[in-house]
């Protein structure tokens, strides 16, 4: 089980809750459990979620491994440039 901070909307398509507890072994299956959990979250997965873990960011690395322990953000991702 690994605790997970939502930040800004994507707390707001999770019912409010910016902090939740899902059992992941990597960030696929994570994002694939969110979108069960919180169907409001789909489209912001589709649209692309950034992954923070103990400060790295990852954001095409699906298979990255969800160590126990870690600290664990979701951010929309910033489009611009």
């Amino acid at each position: 089980m690994v605790e997970v901070m939502l930040w800004g909307d994507l707390g707001r398509a999770a019912g409010n809750r910016h902090r939740v507890e899902i059992e992941a072994k990597d960030i696929r299956e994570l994002f694939r459990k969110l979108a069960e959990q919180f169907p409001a979250l789909q489209p912001w997965i589709d649209r692309g979620i950034a992954v923070s873990i103990d400060g790295t960011i990852y954001r095409d690395s699906w298979s990255k491994a969800l160590p126990k322990g870690a600290e664990i953000y979701l951010l929309p991702r910033l489009a611009g440039g």
